[in-house]
């Protein structure tokens, strides 16, 4: 393994508070729709992330740009999206193949991660290895220590209540799969994380876990302070553009949250109808033995009763193993912003004490000391950094949710459409008895 990040990376440089974006704020085309209202004074003066276009490194989607057209489904309209930027990427990571491990002191699941790269960082052009959940974790936590000015992207929660998800079921670990390979693809599209070393060891060393008792990690000198920047500095106020940021947090986390307690509940009485559409199917079929010409009438509505259920149940796997994981990713995503917001308050509140010091100080022109110049580039640090990383989580949240909804609403149209489709097919059995009467 090739040591060190390459020399020159994306730069993510200082933004006037201009160019800073309120995260609620529409885009320009919906603004163009809406008419001629006025904006409240904070969206005059912190504008959208939709109203410039965006060219990030993770190849997110411009706001307002419409997606390929396309004349099959309505999700194929996205499809394209994902690979605009593939021929500029350098690094492919996929995880998949989960196998289950029974030990004498626990049982667990292990997945294949698999590499493709040609970065110099990298000995060989593949590599294939194992990793567990606790792996994953692992990675995650040195990338917070090591990189603590950038937004990490979440796992999925680790535990699970027992008795009422199977942890070792096809189904959850499945859904745990997808979760763990959009975490290394976020990693992945990243321009400062993916050079990180602790990420290029998980995706290639085959023993982990000989390189976690080494202890070779490192802080970086970044890191390393933010580590010892301890409670006892109080932040007088944020600035205008992070409170903004933090404002809006709490609310799109309190609205995903509503969202997905809601859906759940929606899951739950489609499975139950469900259970009832199973019983009252065939009543209608047991009930046909008795008729004469309306047999096969009674046979019709039992089948579509059941061409339903079909349907519904599709309808509920869809909702519950591709719409909730996105929710609570986010969610998840929302607590990972508000922990580098704190961070960032904790340099702030550490630089303004400091500088407070500096000025109470009896001197004409007091020097500023080094140690508050390297205060103040490492809040510069984390200001410039935390706005790259909010910019490119905008842009990922437009696109994946965009392509959420519309996954949504062309699986209802589906599902609708089965059912009508299944109550029609009834139609000419009756009328046929009624022309023949």
């Amino acid at each position: 393994m090739a040591g060190g990040p390459p020399k020159a990376l994306p730069s993510t440089g200082p933004q006037s508070l201009r160019d800073m974006p309120h995260p609620l704020a529409g885009s320009s085309s919906e603004e163009a729709v809406g008419g001629d209202s006025t904006p409240s004074p904070d969206l005059l003066m912190v504008r959208s992330f939709g109203d410039k276009d965006l060219i990030l490194p993770n190849g997110g989607t411009p706001a307002g740009t419409s997606s390929p057209a396309s004349s099959s489904s309505l999700l194929n309209r996205l499809q394209l999206d994902d690979d605009i930027d593939g021929e500029t990427r350098d690094l492919f990571v996929t995880v998949d193949d989960p196998k289950k491990h029974v030990c004498t002191m626990e049982t667990y699941i292990t997945y294949r991660i698999t590499t493709k790269s040609t970065r110099v960082e990298f000995d060989l052009p593949e590599y294939s290895v194992r990793r567990r959940y606790q792996d994953f974790d692992w990675l995650r936590s040195k990338l917070e220590e090591s990189q603590p000015t950038h937004l990490i992207p979440p796992l999925p929660e680790k535990f699970v209540v027992k008795g009422v998800v199977d942890r070792f079921s096809e189904e959850f670990v499945e859904t745990r799969r997808k979760a763990l390979d959009k975490f290394l693809k976020r990693i992945t599209d990243h321009p400062v994380l993916s050079f990180n070393e602790h990420f290029n060891v998980f995706l290639t060393a085959k023993d982990l876990n000989a390189y976690k008792k080494q202890g070779m990690a490192l802080l970086t000198r970044v890191g390393e302070s933010v580590k010892h920047v301890t409670g006892g500095y109080k932040l007088r106020s944020r600035p205008l553009e992070f409170a903004v940021i933090g404002e809006y947090l709490d609310t799109f986390a309190l609205k995903l949250g509503t969202i997905d307690r809601i859906a759940q509940r929606i899951i739950k009485e489609e499975i139950e109808y469900l259970v009832e559409l199973r019983e009252y199917g065939p009543v209608y079929s047991t009930w046909s033995a008795l008729e004469g010409e309306l047999a096969e009438p009674l046979e019709g509505v039992s089948a579509c009763i059941g061409n339903c259920s079909t349907a519904l149940e599709e309808l509920t796997d869809d909702m519950t193993e591709d719409f909730l994981p996105v929710l609570r990713e986010y969610i998840l995503y929302s607590d990972s912003m508000k922990s580098v917001l704190k961070k960032r308050d904790q340099v702030q509140a550490e630089y303004e004490a400091k500088l407070e010091a500096v000025a109470l100080r009896k001197e004409d022109r007091p020097k500023v000391p080094t140690d508050v110049e390297k205060c103040q580039d490492r809040m510069e640090c984390f200001n410039a950094d935390l706005k790259a990383d909010m910019e490119r989580w905008q842009n990922n949240k437009r696109q994946d949710f965009r392509q959420l909804l519309m996954g949504l609403a062309d699986k209802n149209i589906q599902y609708y459409e089965k059912c009508l489709m299944a109550w029609e097919s009834i139609i000419p059995l009756l009328q046929e008895k009624q022309e023949a009467k």
